[in-house]
Protein backbone atom coordinates (compact mmCIF):
# COMPACT_ATOMS: atom_id res chain seq x y z
CA UNK A 1 0.00 0.00 0.00
CA UNK A 2 1.33 3.43 -0.92
CA UNK A 3 1.53 5.94 1.88
CA UNK A 4 1.17 9.69 2.18
CA UNK A 5 4.56 11.34 2.58
CA UNK A 6 4.48 13.06 5.99
CA UNK A 7 7.32 15.40 5.03
CA UNK A 8 5.62 16.71 1.90
CA UNK A 9 3.60 19.88 1.72
CA UNK A 10 1.69 18.28 -1.15
CA UNK A 11 -0.88 15.93 0.34
CA UNK A 12 -1.13 14.21 -3.05
CA UNK A 13 2.50 13.05 -2.85
CA UNK A 14 2.78 9.41 -1.82
CA UNK A 15 5.74 7.29 -0.85
CA UNK A 16 6.35 3.99 -2.58
CA UNK A 17 8.81 1.71 -0.82
CA UNK A 18 10.97 -0.37 -3.11
CA UNK A 19 12.81 -3.61 -2.44
CA UNK A 20 15.85 -4.08 -4.68
CA UNK A 21 17.21 -7.54 -5.44
CA UNK A 22 20.80 -7.21 -6.65
CA UNK A 23 23.03 -4.18 -6.39
CA UNK A 24 25.64 -4.68 -9.07
CA UNK A 25 26.34 -2.46 -12.05
CA UNK A 26 22.69 -1.68 -12.82
CA UNK A 27 21.40 -1.84 -9.24
CA UNK A 28 24.05 0.54 -7.95
CA UNK A 29 23.32 2.97 -10.78
CA UNK A 30 19.59 2.77 -10.00
CA UNK A 31 20.11 3.62 -6.31
CA UNK A 32 22.32 6.55 -7.28
CA UNK A 33 19.79 7.76 -9.85
CA UNK A 34 16.82 7.56 -7.46
CA UNK A 35 18.75 9.38 -4.73
CA UNK A 36 20.07 12.05 -7.07
CA UNK A 37 16.78 12.75 -8.86
CA UNK A 38 14.45 12.29 -5.89
CA UNK A 39 13.01 15.82 -5.97
CA UNK A 40 12.60 15.90 -9.75
CA UNK A 41 10.94 12.46 -9.71
CA UNK A 42 8.48 13.61 -7.05
CA UNK A 43 7.63 16.80 -8.92
CA UNK A 44 7.00 15.01 -12.22
CA UNK A 45 5.19 11.95 -10.93
CA UNK A 46 3.58 12.81 -7.62
CA UNK A 47 5.37 9.79 -6.15
CA UNK A 48 8.28 9.66 -3.75
CA UNK A 49 10.39 6.55 -4.41
CA UNK A 50 12.26 5.13 -1.43
CA UNK A 51 14.58 2.15 -1.90
CA UNK A 52 14.31 0.89 1.66
CA UNK A 53 15.80 -2.60 1.41
CA UNK A 54 18.50 -4.05 -0.84
CA UNK A 55 19.41 -7.74 -1.13
CA UNK A 56 23.05 -8.45 -2.04
CA UNK A 57 25.18 -11.56 -2.28
CA UNK A 58 28.10 -10.25 -0.21
CA UNK A 59 27.48 -7.99 2.79
CA UNK A 60 31.20 -7.36 3.33
CA UNK A 61 31.69 -5.64 -0.01
CA UNK A 62 32.13 -1.86 0.10
CA UNK A 63 29.25 -0.11 -1.67
CA UNK A 64 28.61 3.55 -2.28
CA UNK A 65 24.90 2.75 -2.29
CA UNK A 66 24.70 0.89 1.04
CA UNK A 67 22.66 3.67 2.66
CA UNK A 68 21.46 3.64 6.26
CA UNK A 69 22.08 0.69 8.63
CA UNK A 70 19.78 -2.24 7.97
CA UNK A 71 19.20 -1.35 4.34
CA UNK A 72 21.36 -4.21 3.08
CA UNK A 73 20.62 -7.88 3.59
CA UNK A 74 21.79 -11.17 2.10
CA UNK A 75 18.30 -12.67 2.50
CA UNK A 76 16.52 -11.81 -0.76
CA UNK A 77 13.31 -13.62 0.18
CA UNK A 78 12.96 -11.50 3.30
CA UNK A 79 12.88 -8.41 1.07
CA UNK A 80 10.19 -9.94 -1.14
CA UNK A 81 8.07 -10.94 1.85
CA UNK A 82 8.55 -7.69 3.79
CA UNK A 83 5.03 -6.24 4.29
CA UNK A 84 6.46 -2.71 4.15
CA UNK A 85 7.75 -3.21 0.59
CA UNK A 86 5.36 -2.04 -2.15
CA UNK A 87 7.34 -2.88 -5.32
CA UNK A 88 10.15 -5.30 -6.09
CA UNK A 89 12.98 -4.69 -8.58
CA UNK A 90 14.80 -7.85 -9.65
CA UNK A 91 18.33 -7.31 -11.00
CA UNK A 92 19.93 -10.62 -10.02
CA UNK A 93 19.82 -12.20 -13.46
CA UNK A 94 19.69 -15.88 -14.39
CA UNK A 95 16.82 -18.30 -13.82
CA UNK A 96 17.10 -19.15 -10.14
CA UNK A 97 16.67 -17.79 -7.54
CA UNK A 98 15.25 -14.92 -9.63
CA UNK A 99 12.19 -16.86 -10.81
CA UNK A 100 11.19 -18.02 -7.34
CA UNK A 101 11.64 -14.51 -5.95
CA UNK A 102 9.52 -12.92 -8.68
CA UNK A 103 6.81 -15.56 -8.29
CA UNK A 104 6.66 -14.99 -4.54
CA UNK A 105 6.58 -11.21 -4.97
CA UNK A 106 3.60 -11.49 -7.30
CA UNK A 107 1.83 -13.89 -4.95
CA UNK A 108 2.42 -11.36 -2.19
CA UNK A 109 0.57 -8.79 -4.30
CA UNK A 110 3.62 -6.78 -5.32
CA UNK A 111 4.36 -5.59 -8.83
CA UNK A 112 7.77 -6.52 -10.22
CA UNK A 113 10.25 -4.70 -12.43
CA UNK A 114 12.98 -6.86 -13.96
CA UNK A 115 15.89 -6.58 -16.38
CA UNK A 116 16.29 -10.36 -16.57
CA UNK A 117 16.23 -11.20 -20.29
CA UNK A 118 17.23 -14.84 -19.76
CA UNK A 119 14.33 -15.50 -17.40
CA UNK A 120 11.77 -13.54 -19.40
CA UNK A 121 12.81 -15.20 -22.66
CA UNK A 122 12.41 -18.62 -21.05
CA UNK A 123 9.45 -18.27 -18.69
CA UNK A 124 7.91 -14.92 -19.69
CA UNK A 125 4.46 -16.33 -20.52
CA UNK A 126 4.22 -18.10 -17.16
CA UNK A 127 5.25 -14.99 -15.23
CA UNK A 128 2.78 -12.84 -17.16
CA UNK A 129 -0.02 -15.29 -16.32
CA UNK A 130 0.96 -15.16 -12.66
CA UNK A 131 1.01 -11.35 -12.69
CA UNK A 132 -2.41 -11.24 -14.33
CA UNK A 133 -3.89 -13.58 -11.71
CA UNK A 134 -2.35 -11.47 -8.95
CA UNK A 135 -3.63 -8.26 -10.51
CA UNK A 136 -0.11 -6.80 -10.52
CA UNK A 137 2.37 -5.47 -13.05
CA UNK A 138 5.38 -7.22 -14.56
CA UNK A 139 7.52 -4.66 -16.39
CA UNK A 140 10.90 -5.22 -18.06
CA UNK A 141 11.97 -2.37 -20.32
CA UNK A 142 15.64 -2.81 -19.40
CA UNK A 143 15.68 -6.44 -20.56
CA UNK A 144 15.99 -5.36 -24.21
CA UNK A 145 18.02 -2.47 -25.54
CA UNK A 146 19.07 -0.74 -22.31
CA UNK A 147 17.69 2.79 -22.31
CA UNK A 148 15.99 2.37 -25.71
CA UNK A 149 12.21 2.36 -24.97
CA UNK A 150 11.47 -0.58 -27.27
CA UNK A 151 9.27 -2.62 -24.95
CA UNK A 152 7.09 0.39 -24.19
CA UNK A 153 6.94 1.35 -27.87
CA UNK A 154 5.77 -2.11 -28.91
CA UNK A 155 3.40 -2.80 -26.02
CA UNK A 156 1.89 0.67 -25.62
CA UNK A 157 2.54 3.08 -28.50
CA UNK A 158 2.16 0.41 -31.21
CA UNK A 159 -0.40 -1.74 -29.42
CA UNK A 160 -2.91 -1.19 -32.24
CA UNK A 161 -0.39 -1.63 -35.05
CA UNK A 162 0.01 -4.85 -37.01
CA UNK A 163 3.77 -5.24 -36.84
CA UNK A 164 5.21 -7.34 -39.65
CA UNK A 165 8.90 -7.30 -38.83
CA UNK A 166 11.33 -6.17 -36.15
CA UNK A 167 14.98 -6.16 -37.18
CA UNK A 168 17.96 -4.70 -35.42
CA UNK A 169 21.24 -4.72 -33.57
CA UNK A 170 20.54 -5.69 -29.97
CA UNK A 171 23.99 -6.62 -28.65
CA UNK A 172 26.57 -3.89 -28.14
CA UNK A 173 29.52 -6.24 -27.62
CA UNK A 174 29.27 -7.94 -31.01
CA UNK A 175 28.51 -4.65 -32.73
CA UNK A 176 31.65 -3.14 -31.23
CA UNK A 177 33.75 -6.10 -32.38
CA UNK A 178 32.42 -6.10 -35.94
CA UNK A 179 32.69 -2.31 -36.16
CA UNK A 180 36.35 -2.40 -35.09
CA UNK A 181 37.13 -5.19 -37.53
CA UNK A 182 35.74 -2.99 -40.29
CA UNK A 183 37.07 0.44 -39.28
CA UNK A 184 40.49 -0.55 -37.91
CA UNK A 185 41.01 -3.69 -40.03
CA UNK A 186 41.74 -5.74 -36.90
CA UNK A 187 41.21 -9.47 -36.50
CA UNK A 188 38.31 -10.88 -34.53
CA UNK A 189 40.67 -11.85 -31.70
CA UNK A 190 42.17 -8.35 -31.54
CA UNK A 191 38.78 -6.63 -31.58
CA UNK A 192 37.47 -8.95 -28.86
CA UNK A 193 40.50 -8.30 -26.63
CA UNK A 194 39.97 -4.57 -27.07
CA UNK A 195 36.28 -4.87 -26.21
CA UNK A 196 37.14 -6.73 -22.99
CA UNK A 197 39.80 -4.16 -22.07
CA UNK A 198 37.36 -1.27 -22.56
CA UNK A 199 34.55 -2.93 -20.63
CA UNK A 200 32.32 -3.55 -23.65
CA UNK A 201 32.65 -7.33 -23.22
CA UNK A 202 32.78 -9.68 -20.25
CA UNK A 203 35.93 -11.66 -19.51
CA UNK A 204 33.89 -14.64 -20.69
CA UNK A 205 32.13 -13.22 -23.77
CA UNK A 206 30.41 -16.45 -24.81
CA UNK A 207 26.85 -15.24 -24.21
CA UNK A 208 27.46 -12.27 -26.50
CA UNK A 209 29.65 -13.60 -29.30
CA UNK A 210 27.72 -16.87 -29.64
CA UNK A 211 24.43 -14.97 -29.89
CA UNK A 212 22.75 -16.18 -26.67
CA UNK A 213 22.15 -12.64 -25.38
CA UNK A 214 20.67 -11.47 -28.68
CA UNK A 215 18.51 -14.60 -28.97
CA UNK A 216 16.92 -13.99 -25.55
CA UNK A 217 16.15 -10.40 -26.51
CA UNK A 218 14.71 -11.51 -29.84
CA UNK A 219 12.32 -13.90 -28.09
CA UNK A 220 11.08 -11.06 -25.86
CA UNK A 221 10.71 -8.70 -28.83
CA UNK A 222 8.74 -11.26 -30.86
CA UNK A 223 6.47 -12.07 -27.93
CA UNK A 224 5.46 -8.43 -27.55
CA UNK A 225 5.41 -7.44 -31.23
CA UNK A 226 3.23 -10.37 -32.29
CA UNK A 227 1.41 -11.05 -29.01
CA UNK A 228 2.71 -14.59 -29.20
CA UNK A 229 4.24 -17.12 -26.85
CA UNK A 230 7.85 -17.17 -28.08
CA UNK A 231 10.71 -18.57 -26.01
CA UNK A 232 14.45 -18.44 -26.52
CA UNK A 233 14.36 -22.08 -27.65
CA UNK A 234 12.34 -20.96 -30.69
CA UNK A 235 15.10 -18.62 -31.88
CA UNK A 236 17.61 -19.80 -34.48
CA UNK A 237 21.04 -18.67 -33.30
CA UNK A 238 24.41 -18.18 -34.99
CA UNK A 239 27.18 -16.08 -33.45
CA UNK A 240 30.07 -14.13 -34.93
CA UNK A 241 33.04 -16.34 -34.02
CA UNK A 242 33.41 -17.63 -37.60
CA UNK A 243 33.56 -14.13 -39.12
CA UNK A 244 37.08 -13.19 -40.14
CA UNK A 245 38.69 -10.14 -41.70
CA UNK A 246 38.35 -11.60 -45.21
CA UNK A 247 34.54 -11.63 -44.79
CA UNK A 248 34.61 -8.02 -43.58
CA UNK A 249 36.81 -6.93 -46.51
CA UNK A 250 34.64 -8.70 -49.07
CA UNK A 251 31.49 -7.11 -47.67
CA UNK A 252 33.09 -3.67 -47.82
CA UNK A 253 34.15 -4.16 -51.44
CA UNK A 254 30.58 -5.05 -52.33
CA UNK A 255 29.06 -2.09 -50.45
CA UNK A 256 27.92 -3.95 -47.32
CA UNK A 257 28.59 -4.02 -43.59
CA UNK A 258 28.40 -7.20 -41.53
CA UNK A 259 26.23 -6.98 -38.42
CA UNK A 260 24.83 -9.49 -35.96
CA UNK A 261 21.13 -9.01 -36.63
CA UNK A 262 18.09 -10.01 -34.64
CA UNK A 263 15.04 -10.63 -36.82
CA UNK A 264 11.46 -11.39 -35.85
CA UNK A 265 9.04 -11.66 -38.77
CA UNK A 266 5.36 -12.44 -39.14
CA UNK A 267 3.87 -14.11 -42.21
CA UNK A 268 0.27 -14.95 -43.08
CA UNK A 269 -2.94 -14.47 -41.12
CA UNK A 270 -5.37 -16.55 -39.08
CA UNK A 271 -4.64 -20.27 -39.16
CA UNK A 272 -1.88 -19.68 -41.72
CA UNK A 273 0.02 -17.21 -39.52
CA UNK A 274 3.59 -18.08 -38.61
CA UNK A 275 6.59 -16.39 -37.01
CA UNK A 276 10.27 -16.64 -37.84
CA UNK A 277 12.77 -15.63 -35.15
CA UNK A 278 16.50 -15.70 -35.72
CA UNK A 279 19.86 -14.18 -34.79
CA UNK A 280 22.78 -14.40 -37.16
CA UNK A 281 25.50 -12.38 -38.91
CA UNK A 282 24.25 -10.63 -42.02
CA UNK A 283 25.56 -8.43 -44.80
CA UNK A 284 23.43 -5.31 -44.91
CA UNK A 285 23.73 -2.61 -47.57
CA UNK A 286 25.60 0.55 -46.63
CA UNK A 287 22.49 2.42 -47.74
CA UNK A 288 20.55 0.98 -44.80
CA UNK A 289 20.64 2.98 -41.52
CA UNK A 290 21.59 -0.14 -39.54
CA UNK A 291 24.86 -0.33 -41.46
CA UNK A 292 25.84 3.01 -39.89
CA UNK A 293 25.25 1.86 -36.29
CA UNK A 294 28.74 1.33 -34.89
CA UNK A 295 30.48 0.73 -31.58
CA UNK A 296 28.48 -0.47 -28.55
CA UNK A 297 25.23 1.07 -29.79
CA UNK A 298 21.95 -0.68 -30.54
CA UNK A 299 19.28 0.17 -33.10
CA UNK A 300 15.96 -1.50 -33.85
CA UNK A 301 13.79 -1.15 -36.96
CA UNK A 302 10.07 -1.79 -36.57
CA UNK A 303 7.95 -2.27 -39.68
CA UNK A 304 4.19 -1.87 -39.30
CA UNK A 305 1.28 -2.14 -41.71
CA UNK A 306 0.12 1.42 -41.07
CA UNK A 307 3.02 3.11 -39.27
CA UNK A 308 5.59 2.09 -41.87
CA UNK A 309 9.23 1.96 -40.77
CA UNK A 310 10.33 3.24 -37.36
CA UNK A 311 13.83 3.20 -35.89
CA UNK A 312 14.96 3.44 -32.28
CA UNK A 313 18.63 4.02 -31.51
CA UNK A 314 20.78 4.38 -28.40
CA UNK A 315 23.05 2.71 -25.89
CA UNK A 316 21.86 -0.82 -25.44
CA UNK A 317 23.70 -1.72 -22.26
CA UNK A 318 25.60 -0.35 -19.30
CA UNK A 319 24.69 0.51 -15.74
CA UNK A 320 23.30 3.99 -16.24
CA UNK A 321 21.28 3.42 -19.46
CA UNK A 322 19.75 0.23 -18.02
CA UNK A 323 19.05 1.95 -14.69
CA UNK A 324 17.22 4.70 -16.58
CA UNK A 325 14.97 2.09 -18.18
CA UNK A 326 14.35 0.40 -14.82
CA UNK A 327 13.45 3.77 -13.29
CA UNK A 328 10.90 4.40 -16.05
CA UNK A 329 9.21 1.07 -15.28
CA UNK A 330 9.43 1.75 -11.57
CA UNK A 331 7.59 5.04 -11.95
CA UNK A 332 4.94 3.46 -14.17
CA UNK A 333 4.33 0.74 -11.59
CA UNK A 334 4.33 3.26 -8.73
CA UNK A 335 1.79 5.50 -10.44
CA UNK A 336 -0.39 2.49 -11.23
CA UNK A 337 -0.19 1.44 -7.59
CA UNK A 338 -1.20 4.94 -6.52
CA UNK A 339 -4.22 4.81 -8.85
CA UNK A 340 -4.95 1.21 -7.80
CA UNK A 341 -4.74 0.08 -11.42
CA UNK A 342 -2.46 -2.21 -13.38
CA UNK A 343 -1.31 -2.60 -16.95
CA UNK A 344 -3.17 -5.07 -19.13
CA UNK A 345 -1.71 -8.55 -19.52
CA UNK A 346 -2.74 -9.75 -22.99
CA UNK A 347 -3.14 -13.49 -23.38
CA UNK A 348 -0.30 -14.56 -25.63
CA UNK A 349 -1.18 -16.96 -28.43
CA UNK A 350 0.60 -20.04 -29.57
CA UNK A 351 1.67 -19.37 -33.15
CA UNK A 352 3.59 -21.70 -35.43
CA UNK A 353 7.32 -20.95 -35.40
CA UNK A 354 8.83 -21.36 -38.85
CA UNK A 355 12.10 -23.31 -38.62
CA UNK A 356 15.14 -21.76 -40.26
CA UNK A 357 15.18 -24.55 -42.88
CA UNK A 358 11.98 -23.13 -44.42
CA UNK A 359 13.33 -19.61 -44.89
CA UNK A 360 14.84 -18.21 -48.06
CA UNK A 361 17.67 -15.72 -48.40
CA UNK A 362 20.68 -14.73 -50.45
CA UNK A 363 23.90 -16.13 -48.95
CA UNK A 364 27.59 -15.33 -48.87
CA UNK A 365 29.70 -18.50 -48.56
CA UNK A 366 33.47 -18.50 -48.10
CA UNK A 367 35.69 -21.47 -48.91
CA UNK A 368 39.42 -22.05 -48.55
CA UNK A 369 40.47 -24.61 -51.16
CA UNK A 370 43.59 -26.20 -52.60
CA UNK A 371 44.71 -24.20 -55.62
CA UNK A 372 44.70 -26.92 -58.26
CA UNK A 373 42.82 -27.76 -61.49
CA UNK A 374 39.27 -29.05 -61.24
CA UNK A 375 38.44 -27.49 -57.88
CA UNK A 376 35.96 -24.97 -59.27
CA UNK A 377 34.14 -27.67 -61.23
CA UNK A 378 33.85 -29.88 -58.13
CA UNK A 379 32.60 -27.01 -56.00
CA UNK A 380 30.07 -25.92 -58.64
CA UNK A 381 28.79 -29.49 -58.91
CA UNK A 382 27.95 -29.50 -55.17
CA UNK A 383 26.06 -26.22 -55.49
CA UNK A 384 24.13 -27.53 -58.50
CA UNK A 385 23.35 -30.88 -56.93
CA UNK A 386 21.50 -29.14 -54.09
CA UNK A 387 19.75 -26.57 -56.24
CA UNK A 388 21.69 -23.52 -55.05
CA UNK A 389 22.42 -21.09 -57.89
CA UNK A 390 25.67 -19.09 -57.83
CA UNK A 391 25.19 -15.41 -58.61
CA UNK A 392 28.82 -14.30 -58.36
CA UNK A 393 32.21 -15.64 -57.31
CA UNK A 394 35.47 -13.99 -56.29
CA UNK A 395 38.75 -15.90 -55.98
CA UNK A 396 41.90 -14.79 -54.18
CA UNK A 397 45.17 -16.75 -54.36
CA UNK A 398 46.81 -17.84 -51.09
CA UNK A 399 50.12 -19.50 -52.20
CA UNK A 400 49.20 -23.21 -52.41
CA UNK A 401 45.60 -22.45 -51.46
CA UNK A 402 42.89 -20.09 -52.63
CA UNK A 403 39.90 -18.38 -51.10
CA UNK A 404 36.60 -18.53 -52.96
CA UNK A 405 33.73 -16.26 -51.97
CA UNK A 406 30.31 -16.98 -53.45
CA UNK A 407 27.11 -14.96 -53.48
CA UNK A 408 24.07 -17.09 -54.22
CA UNK A 409 20.74 -16.26 -55.76
CA UNK A 410 17.71 -16.60 -53.50
CA UNK A 411 17.90 -20.07 -51.95
CA UNK A 412 16.20 -22.21 -49.35
CA UNK A 413 18.09 -22.56 -46.06
CA UNK A 414 17.85 -26.35 -46.05
CA UNK A 415 19.39 -26.49 -49.54
CA UNK A 416 22.23 -24.19 -48.49
CA UNK A 417 22.97 -26.27 -45.39
CA UNK A 418 23.06 -29.42 -47.52
CA UNK A 419 25.45 -27.62 -49.89
CA UNK A 420 27.77 -26.70 -47.01
CA UNK A 421 27.83 -30.29 -45.83
CA UNK A 422 28.66 -31.47 -49.35
CA UNK A 423 31.46 -28.91 -49.66
CA UNK A 424 33.01 -30.07 -46.38
CA UNK A 425 33.24 -33.58 -47.80
CA UNK A 426 35.37 -32.49 -50.80
CA UNK A 427 39.07 -33.34 -50.50
CA UNK A 428 39.96 -30.05 -52.19
CA UNK A 429 38.12 -27.91 -49.58
CA UNK A 430 40.41 -27.00 -46.68
CA UNK A 431 37.86 -24.97 -44.73
CA UNK A 432 34.28 -23.78 -45.03
CA UNK A 433 34.14 -20.29 -43.50
CA UNK A 434 31.28 -18.44 -41.86
CA UNK A 435 27.87 -18.41 -43.53
CA UNK A 436 26.59 -14.85 -43.87
CA UNK A 437 23.09 -14.08 -45.07
CA UNK A 438 22.48 -11.00 -47.21
CA UNK A 439 19.66 -8.75 -45.97
CA UNK A 440 17.94 -6.18 -48.18
CA UNK A 441 19.48 -7.52 -51.37
CA UNK A 442 17.42 -7.06 -54.54
CA UNK A 443 17.66 -10.82 -55.11
CA UNK A 444 17.00 -11.63 -51.45
CA UNK A 445 14.91 -10.24 -48.66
Amino acid sequence: MVRADPDSRDDQLTTVRVGLLGCGNVGGALVELVDKEADAISERSGVHLAITRIAVRDLTKDRASSGPPGRLTDDAMSVVEDPDIDLVVELIGGIEPAQSLIEQALRQGKSVISANKELLATHGAHLHDLAAKAGRDLLYEASVGGAIPLVRALSVSLAGERVSRVMGIVNGTTNYILSRMQSAHTTYEEALAEAIRLGFAESDPTADVEGHDAAAKTAIIASIAFNADVSVDDVYRQGITDIDIADIDFAQRRGYAIKLLALAERDGEGEDESIAVRVHPAMISNDHPLALVNGPFNAIFVEGEHAGELMLYGRGAGGQPSASAVLGDLLDAARALKRETTFLHPVRRRVRIRPIDELESTYCITLEVLDRPGVMAAVAEVFGRHGVSIRSMEQVGLTSEARMIFITHLALESDVQATLQGLKELDSVVRVGGLVRVIGDEDGE
